[in-house]
């Protein structure tokens, strides 16, 4: 097994992967894939920290990470965000997304990056130190800040940092997809 950054000649296989293991599990179809392929020209991509594992010579793992935004009322901060993260199929509960995970957090770590997000799997996420972020009065745009919103966790990795007061989180656009042309995308891939 090796953990490695992306290059660009794993792209094809990484967006094949990537919609494979997410395919017809949240919704019919998948567009993950369409974003992996989009974000890795936008400007909120962090690309230090797109990571691979291969067994074999076959890439069966691959994790992503870009910048948000938290709005607060007279300020705005750049903030981490971990996803998509995807492992094959094939090789799914085997720990591997684990690894990918503790992998790159320790390199947030050593970038004196004093938070992370997360929106997926509370259950997942948890056992990374991942708590609500609601906890911290920071809620993603569009959810109801009455209502605990348990999908979207936040890491704390330097709390002499964390100075916010209530805020809300936006994913960087390259995240909000027309499922059109995800499905022109997959006519041309």
């Amino acid at each position: 097994m090796i953990i490695r950054l992306e290059e660009e000649k794993d792209y094809l296989e990484v967006e094949n992967m990537v919609r494979n293991s997410f395919w017809n599990i949240y919704r019919p179809g998948a567009f993950e894939h369409y974003i992996v392929h989009n974000l890795r020209d936008d400007e909120s991509f962090i690309k230090d920290l797109a990571y691979v594992i291969e067994v074999d010579d076959k890439i069966i793992a691959h994790i992503n990470y870009s910048k948000g935004r938290i709005v607060f009322k007279n300020d705005a901060v750049d903030a981490v965000v971990l996803g998509p993260i995807s492992v094959d199929t094939k090789y799914q509960n085997h720990g591997y997304g684990s690894k990918l995970i503790e992998h790159t957090l320790g390199l947030i770590l050593e970038m004196n990056i004093p938070f992370v997000f997360v929106i997926g799997d509370e259950h997942y996420y948890h056992r990374f130190g991942f708590e609500s972020a609601s906890k911290y009065d920071i809620y993603i745009d569009g959810t109801d800040k009455n209502e605990e919103c348990p999908f979207f966790m936040i890491k704390i990795l330097d709390k002499n940092k964390m100075e916010l007061i209530e805020g809300t989180f936006y994913n960087p656009e390259v995240f909000n997809v027309n499922e059109n042309d995800v499905d022109e995308f997959d006519k041309i891939s």
